[in-house]
């Protein structure tokens, strides 16, 4: 049922482009044209022959949930890579830190803690809006930033002198799919109630957006406080609309706001009800009488986590009930190890300048040790990893990616290992 009724816009998704990517003049905000990041100015870090990585990834606050997943495929990453021999003859180290959330000041406590330890990387943020309070801190140094989740639209154009990459695509495509979805679903009136911060509204303005485009209306758009304690007065604006489908675009929280919704009788068995990668949680809703989220889809931006590659992230970590964000994190860490190969350098700089080069153009390889051997031979590579094909554009983003779409069943938790539909999508710029 959904394939068919996701057919239509396959088309419209493959050929979406990114605008504010190009017509600038320079490929990343802050970096010469080319996308290379400068190494010349005072602040860049040398390195010392050693590729040190670091991780500010969420342990506790709204996104602790996704943490474990991060940290599995890091793990994993730097396990295999020091197994076939390390990077530049020598054992790489990972240091973990936590991110919190942007309610506390965590992500920056842990990111000194890291640039005080000459880190040559830092894998993270996971979430946009704390990926932003911590850019210019890790970029300013010469550190690269190296995020696996962060989706915010801000980020494609944010200052970062090209030290700034990310395995996970910017929301454009996201919204893109997310807005098609609820229209091809017959949802022509449609509500979005979406955080306020970078992730939110920039998610809520390419859903709405793509909503207008398939010829829906979106009858109430609201921005809320994540840190609100009753969000009953939004849903009260959201009932006087009755839409025929609801949009909810935010990170724990939103388990308040399905509380106020079948509160007010918005439930999910009279409204569909959207979700998105920061709220498409198998914790989240258990404490809910079962059958409360049954019926609720949501997209969650990359593929799906190959079975053995789940078992290998198991084998890390035994109690991880979900994957999102796993591969796009262990391709991080790989795409950081191989360009400091070939840069012949463990420097934050430039290790950035040859990130591009091993993503794209070379002889295709989808692990550490077969594209080292093939660098170290003087060949090319094009890494291919877990989460896609992982090739950039001039932004740092992804130029292509892939956004699943989930079905909550009647028990509150979504197969994480199976989606309904994928949708696939170019990016450039």
């Amino acid at each position: 049922m959904i394939r068919r009724a996701l057919a239509a816009v396959t088309a419209a998704v493959s050929a979406l482009a990114l605008a504010a990517c190009g017509g600038t003049g320079t490929d990343r905000a802050g970096a010469p044209a080319g996308g290379s990041p400068s190494a010349t100015g005072p602040s860049a870090a040398q390195g010392d022959g050693t590729l040190s990585l670091g991780t500010v990834l969420p342990q506790t606050g709204s996104l602790s949930y996704l943490g474990p997943p991060m940290f599995a495929g890091v793990d994993l990453a730097v396990k295999e890579i020091n197994a076939a021999g390390g990077v530049l003859g020598k054992q790489i180290s990972v240091a973990h830190t936590d991110s919190g959330d942007t309610t506390t000041q965590i992500a920056a406590q842990s990111s000194d803690s890291l640039l005080a330890k000459k880190v040559d990387a830092i894998v993270g943020a996971a979430a946009s809006s704390v990926s932003l309070t911590i850019l210019d801190k890790i970029t300013g140094s010469g550190t690269l930033m190296f995020s696996p989740s962060a989706t915010g639209i801000e980020l494609t154009n944010a200052k970062d002198d090209g030290l700034f990459w990310r395995t996970a695509p910017p929301d454009v495509l996201q919204g893109r799919v997310l807005g098609d979805l609820a229209v091809s679903q017959g949802d022509d009136t449609v509500a979005i109630v979406a955080m306020q911060d970078a992730y939110g509204s920039g998610l809520a303005d390419s859903t709405e957006k793509a909503v207008l485009a398939g010829g829906g209306e979106v009858v109430e758009k609201i921005l809320y406080d994540p840190k609100a304690a009753d969000f009953s007065a939004d849903v009260a604006k959201v009932k006087a609309k009755n839409p025929k489908g609801i949009v909810l675009i935010g990170f724990a929280e939103t388990s308040k706001l399905v509380q106020e919704l079948v509160k007010q009788g918005l439930s999910s068995d009279k409204h569909h009800w959207y979700m998105v990668d920061g709220n498409l949680s198998n914790t989240n809703y258990l404490k809910f009488p079962k059958g409360t989220m049954k019926g609720v889809k949501g997209t969650l931006p990359g593929s799906e986590a190959p079975g053995p590659f789940q078992k290998r992230l198991l084998a890390v970590n035994p109690k991880l009930d979900v994957f999102s964000y796993g591969p796009e994190a262990y391709d991080a860490v790989n795409l950081i190890a191989l360009a400091a190969e070939l840069a012949k350098s463990d420097a934050g700089t430039a290790i950035a300048g040859k990130l591009a080069e091993v993503s794209k153009g070379g002889e295709k390889c989808s692990d550490f040790k077969t594209c080292a051997e093939l660098l170290r031979a003087g060949k090319d590579v094009d890494y291919d990893g877990v989460s896609g094909p992982v090739e950039f554009n001039d932004a740092g983003d992804p130029a292509t990616a892939t956004i699943g779409i989930y079905q909550f069943g009647e028990d509150n938790t979504f197969n994480a290992a199976k989606a309904l539909e994928y949708r696939s999508g170019n990016i450039s710029g």
